[in-house]
C-alpha cells in the first residue's frame, strides 16, 4: 500500500543530460572520433553542449512530425551520437528502438517488421548495406543524418527550427527498446518503462558511489540498455568521460594513456584484446580504481592482467551478471590480492532489495547448494514485455521468476556460480565455460577459445590466437591430457566469428557453420607456434 501511496520514479533518458549539466556544466566529454549528427563540432564538447545537442535534436524530430509515444528505430554506423538521437526521440516522448549496427538485413527487416511502420533513423552507408534489401517504404518517414538518396529526409535540413518542451511520460509506459543479443536466433525486442529503468540505476548509482567523479572511459554497445544506466550514473556524478568506438588498442591505447582513466568499462572479449594494453610502458591503465564488466563471463587470466596493470592502491573489477530482459541481478567483484584465486564461475549475490535468485530443478524446486540447476531471478527492473512475441516472455516468467536461460549452482552462502547456457550444455563436459577459462589460462597466446557442439555432438574446441599463430599439438596435447576428452581444435581468426553487438559470441551459429563446413579456418601461418 505504502508504495502506491508514493510517486512512483523513473529514469527518464531524454532529460539526463540536461540535469547533468545544470550539476556539472563545464565537466568534458571526449570522443574518440567527430558525431555524425554534428561533424564540426570536435571531439571535445562539454556537457552543457551535449544537452544543447540533444534538445536541438529533439526540436529537429518534432519539426519532423515523429510525436509521443511512436517508435523511432535507430539503425546507423557506430557512433556516439546513436545516444544522443536515443536521448533526444526520448525528450519529445516518443519511443527509441535501438537496432544494433551489427544486424544482418533479413534480421533487421523482422526487427523493423515487429515495431509496426516506424519512424527510422539512419544514414547512407546503412541504407546502402544493412537495409539495401529492406523496403524502407514501410517505415512512417526516414530521416538521415547525412545526405541520403531517395524519400528521406536530412536532419541537417531541420536545423534551427524552434526547440519543444520536454515530454515525460507516464513511469509505467513504454519509454525505450533494445533487442536481445540474438546468440539463439531472431533478437527479441525488450520494451522498457521509467519505472523499471529507474530500479536498474538506483542501485547501480549506489555501487558507483565508491568512485564517484573518477575520469571513465567506456567501449560498449550504443544500443544495450546497460550503457545508459552505466552513462546516468557516471553523469550524475559529474566523471569526465572518453568514449571509444574503436576497441583496437593501437587506436586506444594512446587515448587512454592520455586520460588515465579512474574507471573502465567494455565487453569481456574487448578486455581480453587490452591485456596488451597491461604491460605498455606509457600505462594507459595504471590509474584504473574500477573496472566494470557485463554482458558475459570474463576469464580469470583477463582479470589477473587487468588488475596487475593499475598502480591505484587498491583496484577492482566488479562483475554484474544479468540480461538485457532483467538488468544486473547479481554483483561480485575482484581485487588484486585474490586474484590468484580468481573462481570465474562465482558471478556474485543478489542485489539486497532489488533482486532475488534462486536456482531450481526440471519440476521447479529449488535445489539445495552445490546442486546444479536452471538460474532464476526476481527484478524490480524486469521489462514490460517481448514486443511481437508476448508468448515468449509468458514462457520465461513463473510467478514473477524470470528464466534466466543460464544453468549454474548456489553456494552455502548464497554465491551464485554460472557453468553453462542452457543451450549450450554439452553432455560429456560439466561446464563449457569452466573448461574454456582453464585452457586461456594454459595459453597466454590464445585470444578465443569457445567449446561447440561438433558434427557428432563432441565437444570441438574452436581457438583463435593473437597474431593467428598456429598451435602446437604437442603443446595442445599435454595441456589437455586432464580435461574432458574434446575433439581436436579447430582454428579460426577471431574477426571471422560470429559475434553480437556486445562481442558475445554466437555459439550455435559457430556449431551450424562447423557441422555445415562454412566455418573459415587458418592452415599453418608461421613457424612459430603457439604453446611451442
Amino acid at each position: 500500500m505504502l508504495q502506491r501511496l508514493l510517486p512512483e520514479r523513473g529514469f527518464y533518458l531524454g532529460l539526463m543530460f540536461q540535469e547533468a549539466a545544470a550539476r556539472h556544466g563545464m565537466v568534458r566529454v571526449t570522443l574518440d572520433r567527430p558525431l555524425d549528427v554534428a561533424p564540426d563540432a570536435g571531439t571535445d564538447l562539454g556537457y552543457t553542449e551535449l544537452a544543447d545537442l540533444v534538445d536541438d535534436l529533439a526540436a529537429r524530430l518534432w519539426s519532423a512530425g515523429v510525436r509521443p509515444s511512436e517508435h523511432v528505430a535507430i539503425l546507423k554506423g557506430d557512433n556516439v551520437d546513436i545516444v544522443l538521437l536515443t536521448c533526444a526521440v526520448s525528450r519529445i516522448g516518443a519511443v527509441p528502438a535501438l537496432l544494433s549496427p551489427s544486424l544482418e538485413g533479413q534480421v533487421a527487416a523482422v526487427l523493423l517488421d515487429r515495431l509496426h511502420a516506424p519512424w527510422l533513423i539512419t544514414d547512407r552507408a546503412t541504407l546502402e548495406s544493412t537495409l539495401s534489401t529492406v523496403d524502407t517504404t514501410l517505415a512512417r518517414g526516414v530521416l538521415t543524418v547525412d545526405e541520403a538518396p531517395g524519400n528521406t529526409v536530412a536532419l541537417a535540413a531541420l536545423a534551427g527550427v524552434p526547440r519543444h518542451p520536454a515530454i515525460r511520460l507516464h513511469p509505467r509506459e513504454p519509454s525505450l527498446i533494445t533487442h536481445s543479443s540474438g546468440t539463439t536466433g531472431i533478437p527479441k525486442l525488450a520494451v522498457h518503462c521509467p519505472h523499471t529503468m529507474w530500479n536498474r540505476l538506483v542501485p547501480q548509482q549506489a555501487l558507483g558511489r565508491a568512485t564517484r567523479g573518477e575520469a571513465a572511459a567506456l567501449h560498449m554497445s550504443f544500443v544495450h540498455s546497460r550503457f545508459y544506466h552505466l552513462l546516468g550514473v557516471l553523469l550524475h556524478f559529474g566523471s569526465p568521460l572518453l568514449l571509444l568506438v574503436d576497441p583496437d588498442p593501437a587506436h586506444a591505447g594512446p587515448l587512454l594513456a592520455a586520460h588515465r582513466p579512474g574507471i573502465v568499462e567494455t565487453h569481456p572479449n574487448t578486455y581480453v584484446l587490452w591485456e596488451d594494453l597491461a604491460d605498455v610502458p606509457n600505462g594507459p591503465l595504471s590509474n584504473v580504481r574500477a573496472y566494470g564488466s557485463t554482458f558475459d563471463a570474463i576469464h580469470p587470466r583477463t582479470v589477473r592482467r587487468l588488475l596487475a596493470a593499475s598502480r591505484r592502491r587498491d583496484p577492482r573489477l566488479m562483475q554484474l551478471y544479468g540480461q538485457s530482459e532483467t538488468g544486473p541481478v547479481a554483483f561480485g567483484w575482484y581485487t588484486r590480492r585474490g586474484a590468484d584465486r580468481v573462481e570465474a564461475r562465482r558471478v556474485g549475490t543478489g542485489i539486497p532489495g532489488f533482486t532475488r535468485i534462486r536456482v531450481v530443478d526440471e519440476r521447479g524446486r529449488t535445489c539445495p547448494p552445490g546442486a546444479t540447476g536452471a538460474i532464476e531471478a526476481r527484478t524490480r527492473g524486469r521489462i514490460l514485455t517481448y514486443l511481437g512475441a508476448p508468448e515468449s516472455y509468458a514462457r520465461q516468467v513463473d510467478r514473477g521468476w524470470w528464466r534466466m536461460g543460464d544453468m549454474g549452482y548456489r553456494d552455502r552462502w548464497g554465491a551464485l556460480y554460472l557453468l553453462d547456457r542452457e543451450v549450450d550444455q554439452i553432455s560429456t563436459v560439466d561446464s563449457t565455460l569452466e573448461v574454456e577459462d582453464e585452457l586461456l589460462s594454459r595459453f597466454a597466446d590464445l585470444r578465443e577459445v569457445i567449446i561447440v557442439h561438433g558434427p557428432g555432438r563432441e565437444p570441438v574446441p574452436v581457438v583463435c590466437t593473437r597474431g593467428n599463430l598456429p598451435l602446437d599439438p604437442d603443446s595442445w596435447r599435454r595441456a589437455t591430457e586432464d580435461l574432458p576428452a574434446l575433439a581436436e581444435p579447430v582454428q579460426c581468426r577471431f574477426e571471422d566469428l560470429p559475434r553480437t553487438a556486445t562481442w558475445k559470441i554466437k555459439r550455435l551459429e559457430i556449431a551450424r557453420r562447423l557441422a555445415a563446413g562454412e566455418l573459415p579456418t587458418l592452415s599453418a601461418l608461421s613457424t612459430a607456434p603457439v604453446g611451442g
